[in-house]
């Protein structure tokens, strides 16, 4: 099982959309719960946000290797497919 690390931002909606859509697959799928995941307010850790490769947040990252960042205009449903597909990947 891999490792995912996630940046997220307290005041931003799509973080929020994404944490909703952990919430809701973890319920669904408790398996997903195995999957290690560090959760990284950028804001209280800027040096090491500014290690890693993105521009919007929230962003899923296996080491340094991006595998989802948000953008503009996503939908709930967009981000949870994202979401789960990073968990699908982790689990392999």
């Amino acid at each position: 099982m891999k490792a995912i690390t996630m940046f997220y931002l307290e005041t931003c909606g799509y973080c929020d959309k994404a944490r909703r859509a952990l919430e809701e697959l973890y319920a669904e799928n408790p398996v997903y719960k195995q999957v290690p995941l560090t959760m990284i307010e950028e804001s209280r850790e800027p040096a090491l946000a500014d290690t890693y490769d993105y521009y919007a947040v929230p962003s899923f990252f296996d080491g340094k290797t991006k595998l989802f960042e948000a953008h503009l205009f996503m939908s709930y449903e967009d981000i949870r497919d994202e979401v789960k597909k990073v968990l699908d990947y982790a689990m392999v």
